[in-house]
């Protein structure tokens, strides 16, 4: 089960701007995730991982449950995401508005991508 809160988001009518909105669906994931998790079903989770401290946290919880835990984190030029931006914004309503380039700066770089330590720390193999 994949867990996105853009596309729920998007189904309920709910702007992605919203911030109390997408806490509230990221926790609903998380509830039904673990519910998943338990029933031995696997889970992809697609929000919360941009520090070590939520990927720690995910992690450390999927684990308590008996799951092994893999990390993808792919990492793409800035250019390469604006520009995937721009094509998911096309004709399309993402919100009460669409991202700006210097939002995605700022994102890109409050990122905390893993080490080889913390790449360790998973079941799957560095990527």
């Amino acid at each position: 089960m994949r867990m996105c809160p853009d596309e729920w988001m998007l189904d309920l009518g709910i702007d992605l701007w919203h911030e109390t909105a997408r806490s509230r669906v990221e926790a609903l994931q998380w509830r039904i995730a673990r519910d998943l998790l338990r029933l031995g079903t696997s889970v992809v989770i697609e929000w919360g991982l941009w520090s070590r401290a939520e990927r720690d946290a995910l992690r450390s919880g999927a684990r308590q449950l008996g799951a092994e835990v893999e990390l993808h984190f792919l990492v793409e030029p800035t250019d390469v995401l604006w520009e995937r931006i721009e094509r998911r914004q096309i004709g399309q309503r993402w919100g009460a508005r669409p991202i700006r380039r210097d939002e995605l700066e700022s994102w890109v770089a409050t990122v905390e991508y893993p080490d080889a330590t913390e790449l360790a720390m998973f079941d799957n193999e560095a990527e």
